[in-house]
């Protein structure tokens, strides 16, 4: 016999059980391995459940659980039922007896397989299926609190008179269940058939009946189910031919019915709904007839007319009815369309004019008067100078401001003035040495608020700043500086511990602090300091002895991450903005309710109708939406952010949107009442960007109010390509104080331009009253432009002013060896019935390596002008100069001066080399220009150097401090 041990002289081998040993070790490790797994999936929700705590919203986290958790259950038991039930009755079906074939003999060996397993069997596909539904349910958690917790719109649709909650609130949960419906009959009938096919019921190739009667009755319930549910689906398709979208060749997307739809779809989906009721009703007629004959021709009937009547007519109607006649036919339906479209954006108060686009006053010094007093012109584009703020501002390489700054207003004297503002926020890549404890505990935070005038620029180009320095100050007053909630803060912190944090650094040294908000998560449970070890991967947060009593840890610190968590049923503006509001920072972030369903209006994209040229260079600009495709949005929510202690408050703007009502119901207490809104907080909201841009891209078609013109497409505008990008994208909204024609004084609007299809002159001048707050707030003006007219747009202006040979020239020396010209926002202002373009042009190079503002483009009636202020140029455009400002002061600022006699030195010479420039460009002496702008950078050194000196000497807050303080005399 062969030795089973080994070979003859190796030794044997014994196969068999592992050791108890080994065996308790793997049951230990197993056990481990579980409660890691289960740990970690703690972990998320504890520190989820904490932070939400933190920062008083718990209701939000526990409603949204607790939906979440019944969906899972309900619909996941749901389906497990109705699969369990079905292969249950279909085993109890089976015959006693099963025909003696091959087929059956080679099934035998599998029902005799899985005989010992039978009941684990069915509950494990009973579990799967049910898991799978649960989760797919427990995200329709939105559906069901908007269908459970709907309001009533008080307006009908002009089809059916259905008030529009239905559409928007209740057909999409109708939906969800019909799907769900759907899903268990599918699923039910393929286990019920495996199962009767497996124990015999279903034969194939046996002889005698292909099913027995128990298996007939059997499914034939479960299809009468499936042609039932689909019954129900012809009578919602009724409804959802309100909320369809369709495409015009003129028009592009369109939503709602038209003939075709209302004609052929209509009665089509009544027909077919009755003739699905049948069919049901005789496959349920089987339980009695025990055959298959007549369900299955009336199944056959029910495809056939399904191709017939819901397909072929509708193409017939279309075809031989609608072509013919297109826009006789469709107009009724396109009226609805564009008031119901008007009505869901929020344009149906537009206010269209006509407007000549050539100016009709002969009086030069009136018009340049008029001029003066018309807009509030911003030559600081916030677009362009923050690497002037960041070079000037910074103090520290641990300090930033955002790419793109914003646009405010603050009074002074009584007085509103457009304001570019940022924040000193923290940047982690100009720490001196990162590692974790000066990533997470030392450096914590920015500090303070940089501000400067939008209409005004020093004689050297930099910016005129009202709030300057480290620590700030400047016209804003007292207010908390310290910033742990921004835009640039992306990760967490840990504060209020043992550490000691930089507030900020001058040349004496550091200033240390420690957190004494409330803010954040405590990390004084041993539990909350595992939890998070796990949660954020960092296994130092559990052991490390820089957390201690009263260390608290920060996170999701950027503001409209704040406020989508708090409210995840909101979609958020993509610019959040900063303002100083009662002694506090306070991030003001808009937010918006929309849906889906609104009948009869068209749909939008959100992500692209909000893009453009600012957009795509800076994706931290783009809409936060809950929802992309959208036919119905409101601005109902207006939220703040504290810098200091990142508490969100949600303020209700739209106090009449059913949309907010419904998820107040939802979610209440979260949202406060209009009338919380302070005064002084009332002063800096604004009307949002991203509304503004959705409902520009509407107003290009649904400007128009005759059906006629809509169909026929010869009205329809478009957004014009910013002219100061060559990335193709659309100019971005701008905000100026600007007064309209008819006006008596000047507004804080947001404003655009549009073009006709596919060409470059004007078409329409939009824009909005943005000052919150006022009564026309709100209000959407369009000065529509005469066809017969070619007035030039922003790309021809821009083409125009590129290939001015004078300009030209000047640009090429402007741009002389590392010098680089970059353009402004080009504004555009209504004036006596003309157009005026302004654009600020700045120049980057050199020895400094920031943008500042050397020359002023300003384009009216065909004249153009190009001079170092917008004074001097407003006065040549017009040929006079302004009658309210003497000549030798118009469109320039005071000289900045200092009391340090190097310093003041230095800026004198720095004034002559400027002036010397400017003499030496008027008269076509490049060399002598040339020259004096190498005088003017030495000059401009030294006066640095200086007052750097005197700074460290004086114990100062920053070596960029001389410039802002002085510059305070002509504005700060």
């Amino acid at each position: 016999m062969p030795d089973r041990g080994g070979g003859p002289t190796g030794p044997r081998i014994r196969v068999g059980r592992p050791s108890r040993r080994v065996r308790t070790l793997l049951m230990t490790l197993a056990v481990l391995a579980v409660l890691a797994m289960a740990f970690v999936m703690f972990a998320g929700f504890w520190t989820d459940w904490l932070w939400y705590r933190s920062v008083h919203y718990s209701s939000v986290f526990t409603t949204t659980l607790w939906t979440k958790i019944g969906l899972f259950f309900v619909f996941g038991l749901l389906m497990a039922a109705a699969v369990g039930v079905n292969i249950w009755l279909a085993h109890k079906m089976r015959p006693p007896l099963s025909a003696m074939s091959m087929e059956q003999q080679s099934l035998d060996r599998y029902r005799m397989g899985i005989a010992p397993y039978k009941r684990w069997l069915l509950l494990a596909i009973t579990s799967l299926v049910g898991l799978i539904a649960g989760a797919s349910a427990s995200g329709q958690w939105r559906t069901w609190l908007m269908w459970v917790n709907g309001v009533p719109f008080h307006q009908k649709d002009p089809q059916f008179h259905l008030d529009v909650s239905f559409y928007a609130f209740d057909l999409p949960w109708y939906r969800f269940l019909l799907g769900f419906g759907f899903a268990a009959a599918v699923l039910s009938l393929i286990a019920a058939a495996l199962t009767h096919y497996l124990y015999g019921g279903l034969r194939i190739t046996s002889p005698g009946a292909r099913a027995t009667a128990a298996a007939t009755g059997h499914l034939s319930v479960l299809l009468g189910i499936f042609v039932a549910l689909k019954a129900v689906a012809y009578w919602l398709d009724r409804y959802g031919l309100a909320v369809k979208s369709s495409d015009f060749k003129t028009t592009g997307n369109w939503t709602g019915l038209r003939y075709v739809d209302a004609n052929a779809y209509l009665p089509a989906k009544t027909i077919l709904f009755c003739i699905a009721v049948i069919c049901a009703l005789l496959f349920f007629a089987t339980l009695w007839r025990r055959t298959w004959q007549l369900p299955v021709i009336g199944f056959g009937l029910m495809v056939l007319s399904a191709i017939l009547i819901g397909g072929l007519y509708p193409a017939i109607v279309q075809k031989f009815q609608v072509q013919p006649n297109e826009q006789a036919k469709e107009a009724p339906y396109v009226e609805k369309n564009l008031k119901a479209t008007r009505e869901a954006y929020g344009i149906d108060g537009t206010d269209v004019t006509d407007y000549p686009g050539a100016s009709t006053t002969k009086d030069k010094i009136k018009l340049r008067d008029d001029a003066d007093n018309a807009a509030s012109i911003r030559l600081m584009d916030p677009n362009v100078v923050s690497p002037t703020f960041q070079q000037l501002q910074q103090v520290r390489n641990y300090y930033g401001f955002p790419s793109n700054l914003d646009v405010d207003r603050y009074s002074k004297d009584g007085k509103d003035q457009d304001t570019v503002i940022g924040l000193r926020e923290l940047n982690l890549e100009g720490i001196p040495k990162n590692n974790w404890i000066n990533d997470h505990f030392r450096y914590t935070h920015g500090y303070g608020v940089v501000a400067a005038k939008g209409t005004e620029a020093d004689s050297e180009g930099r910016p005129v700043f009202t709030e300057y320095n480290l620590p700030s100050r400047g016209d804003l007053g007292q207010y908390q500086q310290q910033i742990y909630y921004g835009e640039k803060t992306t990760q967490y912190s840990i504060v209020g511990g043992p550490q000691k944090e930089i507030d900020y650094s001058d040349d004496s040294g550091e200033k240390t602090t420690s957190y004494q908000g409330k803010s954040g998560v405590s990390l004084s449970s041993p539990v909350n300091r595992a939890a998070y070890a796990v949660a954020f991967g960092e296994p130092q947060i559990l052991y490390s002895g820089a957390i201690g009593d009263g260390s608290r840890i920060l996170y999701n610190r950027t503001p409209k991450e704040r406020v989508e968590a708090v409210a995840p049923w909101l979609t958020i503006d993509g610019d959040a903005y900063p303002a100083v509001v009662d002694g506090k920072i306070q991030w003001i972030v808009d937010a918006y309710t929309t849906t889906n369903g609104y009948p009869y209006a068209s749909r939008t994209t959100l992500g692209d109708t909000t893009a453009d040229s600012l957009t795509a260079a800076n994706n931290q600009r783009a809409v936060v939406a809950q929802q992309n495709q959208v036919n119905y949005i409101r601005n109902s929510v207006k939220a703040t952010v504290d810098a200091y202690t990142g508490q969100v408050k949600l303020y209700q703007w739209d106090t009449k949107d059913p949309v907010l009502k419904t998820w107040m119901k939802a979610f209440p207490n979260t949202v406060q009442s209009k009338d919380s809104i302070s005064p002084s907080l009332m002063a800096h909201l604004r009307y949002p960007q991203d509304l503004f841009k959705v409902q520009r891209e509407l107003l290009t078609r649904y400007h128009v109010k005759d059906a006629q013109t809509f169909l026929s497409g010869s009205e329809v505008w478009q957004i014009p390509d910013d002219p100061t990008n060559e990335s193709g994208d659309a100019v971005p909204p701008y905000y100026l104080s600007m007064k309209l024609p008819g006006q008596t004084s000047q507004a804080f609007s947001l404003t655009t331009t549009m073009t006709p299809n596919g060409r470059d002159n004007l078409s329409a001048f939009m824009s909005v009253n943005a000052e919150a707050g006022t009564g026309d707030y709100g209000r959407i003006t369009i000065l529509k432009l005469p066809t017969g007219r070619t007035v030039d747009g922003p790309k021809r202006v821009q083409s125009q002013f590129n290939s001015e040979p004078s300009i030209a020239e000047t640009i090429s020396l402007l741009e002389r060896g590392h010098s680089k010209v970059e353009y402004g926002n080009l504004l555009t202002v209504p004036l006596d019935g003309g157009l005026l373009y302004v654009e600020p042009v700045y120049v980057r190079g050199g020895d400094l390596k920031y943008p500042l503002l050397r020359k002023v483009l300003v384009t009216f009636g065909g004249r153009t002008a190009f001079e170092d202020t917008l004074g001097e140029a407003l006065s040549k455009v017009f040929g006079a100069n302004s009658s309210t400002l003497p000549p030798e002061n118009e469109g320039t600022t005071k000289p900045p001066t200092s009391n340090n006699p190097t310093v003041q030195e230095a800026l004198n010479d720095a004034q002559k080399a400027f002036d010397k420039g400017q003499e030496a460009l008027k008269k076509g002496d490049w060399q002598s220009y040339g020259e004096a702008q190498k005088d003017l950078e030495d000059a401009l050194k030294r006066a640095e150097d200086a007052q750097s000196k005197a700074d460290n000497t004086a114990g100062g807050s920053g070596n960029n401090s001389d410039k802002s303080s002085d510059k305070s005399s002509g504005g700060g």
